[in-house]
């Protein structure tokens, strides 16, 4: 079939996420049929460099040798069987491999299909703890402004970005939430405030959750362990779980391979998900320390009654060992090392030829760059800046998504450095096209 007959049924039939459909059937989509590295290619036979690795899930790139033959492996012995009640080589493997590399304690792992469920597992397993603990006094969930962690019910509630979530309102159980910085606000001081809110309520609350260091969906909104440890010590201290949401931050991306390695605190709960399997198949996992697990163990209603169909799929699996794996055959985190700077200095120069970019938010290699009038006023929404610079990419052959008029860049850990000159030369010429030299 050949792009224009794709794009008629798209149109059509297909309903596509976070997209207004109203101007999306207006639109021709980009669709594409192959990939290859770094590289997406189109229908057309079109090449485009894969800015933001499919939606933050690329890790070692399209097609990678190892990963590929791990998934054709595991088609030769079965595709999907259950874990309700059997198990198989593959989520094994896969557990022993994340208790090696996760945060001190964190010893097992239950699997599921998308971040957002990894945090429901974890929402209900901290709730569910405390009760079969006796302390039933426990159900409320504290998390940071702006924050985000996926599309599910709970996930929702614990959510902090109005124009994701305010229309649900009605459906969410009541959250606290913690004051994070935004733009250069005094870290020790918000710390401060988000230590006293929870002193008022801590003995309400079964866990805080927190997308450590970087909240991605909000724009890449960035803070450091001086905002973050003393959050999460009191939460310790009052008795609360702390849960750790990395479905974004973990695996590379912010230099170490958790980003809570960087706050120097372990977790009770970890959330994984989009690159745990390299992005090639629906994999999340929520992960715990052992007291938490020992606290379900017993008869009747001490049970963990949450599973998914797919929840540990072997070809799912099998590609997040092989994903694991390569972070040590091919010195990942090391190369990730010396990718950061680069970057780093690719965007100082950047910002300096283009008086539209605001402010550039960094932490490894999650990036924001912020565009605004210059007299630093922020664009009229309804000229959607961000969304046409991002469409002015593609013709330059990079795919990039914006989040408002907030470039994200999201090179996956396996650029080289002439990918990262060539995402930028394509950000800073669709600057020029849409907002002039």
């Amino acid at each position: 079939m050949d792009q224009k007959a794709l794009s008629r049924l798209d149109r059509k039939h297909l309903w596509h996420p976070f997209t207004q459909q109203e101007s999306w059937v207006d639109s021709d989509p980009l669709v594409i049929a192959s990939a290859d590295g770094c590289e997406l290619i189109g229908a057309d036979g079109r090449r485009y460099l894969d800015g933001v690795g499919s939606l933050w899930v690329g890790v070692h790139g399209h097609r990678h040798p190892a990963v590929d033959a791990a998934v054709r492996d595991q088609l030769d012995q079965v595709a999907h069987t259950t874990l309700l009640g059997l198990s198989h080589p593959s989520a094994i493997r896969l557990a022993g491999l994340l208790a090696q590399v996760a945060p001190e304690g964190l010893e097992r792992t239950f699997y599921s299909d998308s971040g957002s469920t990894a945090v429901e597992i974890a929402l209900k397993m901290a709730f569910q703890w405390h009760q079969q603990q006796g302390d039933t006094r426990r159900f409320r969930f504290a998390s940071l402004s702006n924050a985000y962690h996926g599309d599910t019910v709970g996930a929702v509630s614990v959510g902090g970005i109005d124009l994701f979530h305010a229309v649900y309102k009605p459906l969410l159980f009541d959250r606290i939430a913690l004051r994070a910085p935004r733009f250069r606000e005094n870290e020790e001081a918000l710390a401060a405030e988000a230590v006293k809110r929870l002193e008022e309520v801590g003995d309400q609350v079964a866990a805080v959750i927190v997308e450590p260091l970087v909240q991605g969906a909000a724009g890449m909104l960035m803070h450091s362990p001086t905002y973050l440890r003393p959050v999460l010590e009191a939460a310790r201290r009052m008795g609360a779980l702390v849960i750790v949401d990395e479905v974004a931050t973990g695996l590379g991306r912010t230099g170490t391979m958790f980003a809570i390695e960087q706050v120097g605190i372990s977790p009770d709960l970890l959330c994984l998900g989009k690159g745990l399997s390299n992005g090639y198949l629906p994999l999340a996992a929520t992960l715990a320390t052992e007291e938490i697990y020992e606290g379900f163990l017993g008869a009747g209603d001490r049970t963990f009654f949450h599973g998914h169909t797919f929840t540990g799929n072997p070809l799912a699996c099998a590609a997040a060992v092989a994903c694991l794996e390569t972070f040590t055959t091919e010195g990942t985190l090391d190369h990730v090392a010396s990718l950061v700077p680069k970057l780093t200095a690719g965007l100082a120069d950047l910002r300096t030829r283009h008086p539209a970019i605001w402010q550039v938010r960094q932490h490894g290699l999650m990036t924001g760059v912020e565009l605004r009038a210059a007299d630093g006023t922020a664009f009229d929404p309804s000229a959607r800046i961000g969304h046409r610079v991002a469409m002015a990419a593609r013709t330059h052959g990079a795919v990039l998504r914006p989040l408002g008029d907030t470039m994200v860049l999201m090179p996956p850990p396996c650029f080289q450095e002439v990918h990262l000159a060539r995402l930028l030369d394509a950000l800073g010429l669709a600057l020029r096209d849409i907002l002039g030299p």
